[in-house]
């Protein structure tokens, strides 16, 4: 996981991103469904070891992103492949839901038994 910000948004996010795909949170300190949602990431991140990168950008500290990307509610969860953003969700999702929301972008497959 990545905390990113102005500063190293294009290095962290834009040009990682042509090599394997960045899920970016969108969060801040006083939503309750976001510090829901952080862990839930954090831990499919640990899980799926190395398929997608984890960055987080809090848009209190970074509202011109937030602007850029018309976070409007949050958390906001944005995917970003070849250096642009592909797809996203709203909402404190189920961690079930994520799963087949990275499975459906191409981020991890799985495999039943």
């Amino acid at each position: 996981m990545v905390e990113v910000n102005e500063e190293n948004f294009q290095k962290e996010v834009l040009e990682k991103s042509k090599e394997k795909p960045v899920l970016v949170d969108f969060w801040a300190e006083w939503c309750m469904p976001c510090l829901m949602l952080g862990p839930t990431l954090e831990k499919l991140e640990k899980k799926y070891n190395g398929k997608f990168i984890l960055a987080k950008i809090n848009v209190d500290q970074n509202q011109a992103l937030a602007s850029r990307y018309r976070i409007m509610s949050i958390p906001n969860v944005k995917l970003f492949k070849g250096g642009k953003e592909v797809d996203g969700f709203v909402g404190a999702l189920p961690e079930s839901e994520i799963v087949n929301f990275l499975e459906k972008n191409g981020c991890i497959s799985i495999i039943l038994p």
